[in-house]
């Protein structure tokens, strides 16, 4: 399972009551905590969820991007994208559920009959509630017959529907076989320009992200020691997100494999005198983080320090290129530029300089070369040049960032060194 499935399930599954021999356990694993992570306060309390009325907000914005996109309505199964305008969490199987948008009318579910219990007891966080229409199908039935039905029903005969992009092919090519006067297309343009910016209260969500994310992190760095393993480090910090009301992990690689971007399973040890990596983050309300941090303990070598001297400039390129108006690519341009002019060959900084981030780890659009994507306030992103000297060390810098009216700014400070990698020493 990855990260970000990770994250997803689970914010998903409920918690069942502790027996008093799980309690007893959860009470030893806290007592056995290190002083550094018992320190972190409780903060899940601090989050205030998304309102219906921003989900209100949120459908009457993807009838506007409809009316643009000329679509006549748009369909999405479960997913992130359902979470985002219905606040329903709901999975995907071969039994298909999906909900409609059309661009006039009311939507719809259709939903198998046996799971129209489970669906109406959550439909009082979906724009229009009890209201909202139901097509529900025996096992016997088609399921895309009835999306035809609903569409049919609120006046939809011919045109286009948007197929929101992570709705599973098969589902997609039988509602095409049901509606032949449909013509499916991508929704992407409606759903994306919905999503990709942020309002106050969805960055609200990912500043507290962020924030217990550093927290975790920094307490974790003073827990830490050479001897350690990277599955020790990682667990550890698990535990801490946990002791701070929020689920998280923590991807750590060390010495020679830091240099393999995404990492490796083997099993590893911190060492002095060797980089230590760390990636990823937490999830506050469906919102996410994503940051990296690098250090060594005891002395970094003076590649090392180069290395991080390039990498720290170039985040900061990249933050200062983003405002307004300015194309995703030239974001990119930004980083990039820093690491040639130092005289790195483009083999040492080998991924675009940052994605998209929000209720999904990795979602649109993408600090990449050739997205000429033109950047909006209220859009948020990564911010993660890197260096990586194969065999030897990798080195990545990231901070989640936000564009605002007048420019960029990064929800987390910089990391100020590889040896204090917090701005102060593990002992403080």
């Amino acid at each position: 399972m990855d990260r970000r499935r990770f994250l997803r399930s689970g914010a998903l599954l409920a918690v069942p009551a502790l027996g008093q021999a799980q309690q007893l356990q959860l009470h030893d694993s806290e007592a056995a905590l290190p002083p550094a992570v018992k320190a972190l306060k409780y903060r899940i309390g601090e989050a205030k969820g998304i309102t219906l009325a921003e989900r209100e907000m949120r459908l009457a914005r993807a009838r506007e991007l409809m009316a643009i996109s000329t679509f006549d309505a748009i369909l999405m199964a479960g997913g992130t994208s359902l979470t985002y305008f219905t606040g329903l969490r709901w999975g995907n199987s071969e039994r298909m559920m999906c909900f409609v948008l059309p661009a006039k009318g009311n939507p719809f579910f259709v939903v198998p009959h046996f799971e129209e219990g489970r669906l109406r007891e959550r439909l009082d966080t979906v724009p229009g509630g009890q209201n909202v229409r139901l097509y529900l199908w025996q096992e016997d039935e088609s399921s895309y017959e009835l999306v035809r039905k609903g569409l049919a029903d609120g006046g939809v005969l011919t045109g286009t529907l948007g197929i929101e992009e992570r709705t599973p092919f098969v589902f997609a090519n039988e509602i095409a076989r049901a509606c032949p006067n449909l013509h499916l297309v991508d929704a992407t343009p409606v759903v994306a320009g919905c999503r990709m910016i942020k309002s106050p209260a969805e960055l609200a969500l990912m500043r507290l992200a962020c924030s217990i994310t550093m927290q975790v992190y920094e307490a974790a760095w003073k827990s830490a020691h050479p001897g350690m393993t990277k599955r020790d480090f990682s667990s550890l910090c698990v535990r801490a997100y946990a002791h701070m009301g929020v689920v998280g992990e923590t991807n750590c690689q060390t010495g020679p494999f830091s240099a393999l971007p995404h990492g490796s399973l083997t099993p590893q040890v911190i060492k002095e005198n060797e980089m230590v990596l760390i990636d990823d983050g937490c999830l506050v309300e469906g919102y996410q983080s994503d940051i990296s941090r690098a250090w060594v303990y005891g002395k970094p070598t003076d590649t090392m320090l180069r290395h991080f001297d390039i990498v720290h400039r170039a985040q900061a390129a990249a933050r200062d290129a983003a405002r307004p108006g300015a194309e995703c690519q030239q974001v990119d341009a930004a980083a990039r530029k820093v690491v040639a002019d130092a005289g790195l060959g483009s083999e040492t900084f080998v991924h675009r300089v940052g994605h998209g981030i929000g209720m999904d780890g990795h979602e649109w659009p993408y600090l990449v070369r050739g997205n000429t994507t033109k950047l909006q306030p209220g859009m948020t992103f990564s911010d993660e040049p890197a260096t990586f000297v194969p065999s030897e060390f990798g080195l990545r810098l990231e901070d989640d960032m936000v564009i605002t009216a007048n420019g960029a700014e990064l929800l987390t400070a910089q990391s100020p060194s590889l040896e204090y990698p917090f701005g102060r020493s593990p002992s403080s």
